[in-house]
């Protein structure tokens, strides 16, 4: 039982369906591993482990559950997101003292689902920025080297999960906060097509002037982090469906994740491209030998690798002109207190300050090369399959950086510019994982991102279970944390 935080969420939610371990049980060990690791990496904290034990007690299950049903399955939500009483920081001081009075669609999803919820797991401020730290929890940092950032905005959920605190977790993505810190924690996170998985912040009025909106081109989507792809596709067959509060969330597909990542579910992909860069930012040139060698893998199973990618080459500006888009509306009011100014962090500040400048000129051209991003996308996925990417420019840097400054020559002057590997896809609406693809000498993970076409998301798991199969990158996690700078 000391154990069970080993084993994988398939594992364990089939013991927990054959009534050979119970959700107490599970419980105590998770919150057993939170007490072992959590003062070395800092992921989770916020933890609400006498009343999941209640919970876990009371556990009733339907006598038909249904498909995804986790049986009792200890989770973790991200603090971006609202869990009806338990703190809601969204890692600022700002909202130190709020109790969420609501679940989050989301949530509420998870617990219909037989999820236990542990604790709310450690965000970077309103969750701006791919490096998880803030002045209310401090910050969270990767197993594999506790000097090392743990990536972010879903640092916290991604270091949790791979030391084995919880065997699932969820995030949030924008610009990649699901796939970086995946890359850096040595684990599975997946940017899912808008609404596959429900959550509250949904637009008003008719879907499909919603899904054109500026505000709503570029969504910010939720989502898991696990150690494998077969643990993610549990989760997301839990968490698929409509929802009455979110009007773009998509009905479950009618083959289950789970089954379209087994073995020969699906066809793999017969035309493969590979991209060093995307063309849109510097790669570590070790990161870029590691996804290249990953990618020959599908050359070597009988695929067509060819070095390509869409024209990405409007998607930066694009992806940060609709991002300030949505913080335009609350920006006046935010930067007109002096409470607030003098509370957030200087990323933040200047969002906000982005956004208050940001001219209607500026968003017509926005939306016009958005437009021509996705003819360009659709045109590229009618004859590729699969476009693979390095998920991260970079191995995971030292947690005491706020993000990398310069590289190569190449200066970042704000901290959404390095991502933009992750960005540029955001900026797609494509289904993208990260998965583990090797390590670099000193030891730090790396991930490589595979990107479907609109809608592949199956098609997405599929392949990214294949390459799972063929290598051993899953059995790193869950880990010990490495105490390097001691």
């Amino acid at each position: 039982m000391q154990q069970l935080w080993r084993l994988p969420a398939v594992t364990v939610v089939d013991l927990l369906q054959r009534q050979q371990v119970t959700p107490l049980q599970l419980v105590e060990a998770s919150e057993a591993r939170w007490k072992e690791t959590e003062p070395l990496i800092n992921a989770m904290p916020i933890t609400c482990w006498e009343r999941a034990k209640e919970k876990a007690r009371q556990m009733q299950h339907p006598a038909n559950p249904p498909r995804g049903y986790l049986y009792g399955l200890p989770v973790a939500v991200k603090d971006l997101t609202a869990v009806k009483g338990l703190p809601f920081t969204r890692g600022s001081l700002l909202y130190k003292d709020v109790i969420a009075d609501f679940d989050d669609a989301l949530v509420q999803r998870l617990e219909q689902q037989g999820a236990i919820i542990v604790g709310k797991t450690n965000t970077p401020e309103m969750g701006a920025g791919s490096q998880t730290y803030n002045k209310l929890f401090g910050t969270t940092v990767t197993p594999w080297d506790t000097s090392k950032t743990a990536g972010g905005s879903s640092g916290g959920s991604a270091a949790a999960v791979a030391v084995g605190q919880v065997w699932l977790a969820t995030g949030t993505d924008f610009g990649g906060s699901l796939r970086n810190p995946a890359s850096y924690c040595g684990v599975v996170g997946m940017r899912n097509s808008v609404g596959v998985v429900p959550q509250d912040e949904g637009p008003d009025g008719d879907e499909a002037a919603a899904r054109s909106s500026p505000a709503w081109r570029l969504r910010s989507v939720s989502g898991l982090l696990a150690r494998s792809i077969a643990d993610l596709a549990l989760g997301l067959d839990a968490l698929a469906g409509t929802h009455e509060g979110d009007q773009l969330s998509l009905p479950a597909p009618q083959q289950p994740f789970s089954a379209a990542v087994a073995p020969g579910a699906m066809q793999q992909p017969q035309r493969v491209a590979f991209s060093p860069d995307l063309r849109v930012s510097p790669v570590c040139q070790e990161v870029t030998a590691l996804c290249r060698a990953a990618a020959g893998w599908w050359a070597s199973q009988g695929a067509e690798l060819v070095e390509a990618c869409p024209d990405l080459t409007d998607a930066p500006q694009v992806f940060e002109r609709l991002r300030a888009h949505h913080f335009k509306g609350n920006a006046l009011h935010l930067l007109d207190d002096p409470a607030v100014v003098a509370a957030i962090k200087p990323e933040l500040l200047w969002q906000l300050e982005t956004a208050r400048d940001m001219t209607q000129q500026q968003i017509d051209w926005a939306v016009s090369a958005h437009d021509k991003l996705l003819a360009a996308a659709k045109a590229f996925f009618s004859s590729h399959q699969l476009l693979l990417c390095p998920t991260v420019m970079l191995p995971p840097f030292d947690a005491t950086m706020t993000w990398p400054r310069e590289f190569e020559g190449r200066e970042f002057p704000n901290y959404v510019d390095w991502m933009r590997t992750c960005s540029s896809i955001s900026v797609l609406r494509l289904p993208a994982i990260s998965i583990p693809c090797g390590t670099t000498k000193s030891g730090l993970p790396v991930g490589l991102q595979l990107v479907g076409p609109p809608g592949g998301d199956a098609a997405v798991l599929a392949a990214a279970a294949a390459f799972e199969r063929a290598h051993s990158y899953v059995s790193a996690v869950p880990r010990d944390p490495n105490v390097l700078q001691l």
